[in-house]
């Protein structure tokens, strides 16, 4: 029988981050089990673990089906304190108006007519940036509805992590550049996303660091599957709920650009490296559309075909 396996970054007993790989419901330290399949100078973080993807994707294949595994100490995963799987990506990129039925409701909510479609008017993929550190939150996380925010919204989305330095990659190969998959949350204070202070036909109106940058703004986890075990990025379920109530419900086959074309698309504006994240946009159900809100005390759950179940508690 041959094991699969999943990626994590938890906290050791001295405090620092360590990559783990999870084979049957137990965590173990990636570097121990490396080591003890034949690998002396194994990498300990998962950051070190994608500088040489897809090499250690074989290796830690290898080990977790060899007789290294069993002799490795290893502990229960609801017993580890588990971070974001990349817990500081060099960049997190994340896409905007992605989804065919996100973007259909929300030019119902504002009124206006169905647009054109994206692909015959020449409009290109579309991303901003987050910053990294300090918009990731791990799984389980509690996080705190930024001060002054009474609209905090929910986002589920498909994230990918780079395993590979591309640069002009194209569609057909960009996939090759995915170390593997996560779920993500894209939590957004639609509230201070403008400054009202400023004229409607301001470029200085909007204020993406207050609506998309927040501490903790960015869920991420609950581990990394390696993209040899997530199966088509465009034929995964996507649901989220809120306190058992489901309110997004769809699949990535929706997205208007694929994973593969996103890739392909930033590599043209720059060089993507390993451990880069990037957020493929959310389908329809999202709060601002639904004139629903994230309250504190609330419980959201974003889960993924394959991918397991990412939750966050408000505050």
């Amino acid at each position: 029988m041959d094991y699969d396996y999943r990626l994590v970054s938890f906290v050791d007993r001295g405090g620092a981050a360590r990559a783990g790989v999870v084979v049957g419901g137990q965590v173990y330290d990636a570097a121990d089990l490396l080591q003890s399949s034949g690998l002396p100078d194994a990498p300990a973080t998962m950051a070190g673990l994608l500088d040489d993807w897809p090499g250690m994707d074989e290796r830690v294949l290898a080990a977790v089906n060899s007789s290294a595994l069993p002799t490795t100490a290893s502990w229960p995963l609801e017993s580890v304190a588990l971070l974001a799987p990349v817990p500081a990506p060099g960049a997190i990129y994340c896409a905007g108006v992605n989804y065919r039925c996100h973007r259909e409701e929300m030019a119902r909510v504002h009124n206006r007519p169905p647009e054109p479609d994206l692909r015959e008017s020449g409009f290109e993929p579309w991303h901003f940036l987050v910053p990294p550190r300090a918009s990731l939150a791990g799984p389980d996380a509690i996080v705190e509805r930024p001060a002054g925010c009474e609209k905090l919204d929910w986002e589920a989305e498909l994230a990918l992590v780079i395993g590979r330095q591309v640069r002009h990659v194209t569609p057909d190969e960009a996939l090759s550049a995915v170390a593997g998959y996560a779920i993500a949350n894209d939590l957004s204070a639609r509230d201070l996303s403008v400054r009202p202070q400023q004229n409607e036909k301001s470029p200085f109106r909007a204020d993406w660091l207050a609506h998309k940058g927040f501490e903790g703004s960015l869920p991420l986890g609950p581990w990394l599957t390696p993209a040899r075990f997530a199966g088509d990025p465009q034929k995964l379920g996507i649901r989220l709920w809120v306190n058992d109530a489901l309110k997004q419900d769809s699949d990535t086959s929706q997205m208007i650009y694929s994973a593969a074309e996103q890739i392909a698309h930033l590599s043209r504006l720059r060089t993507l490296y390993p451990g880069d994240v990037i957020l493929t946009g959310t389908p329809a159900g999202v709060g601002s559309a639904r004139g629903e809100f994230l309250q504190p005390g609330d419980l959201v759950r974003v889960e993924i075909d394959g991918l397991g179940q990412l939750r966050t508690r408000i505050v």
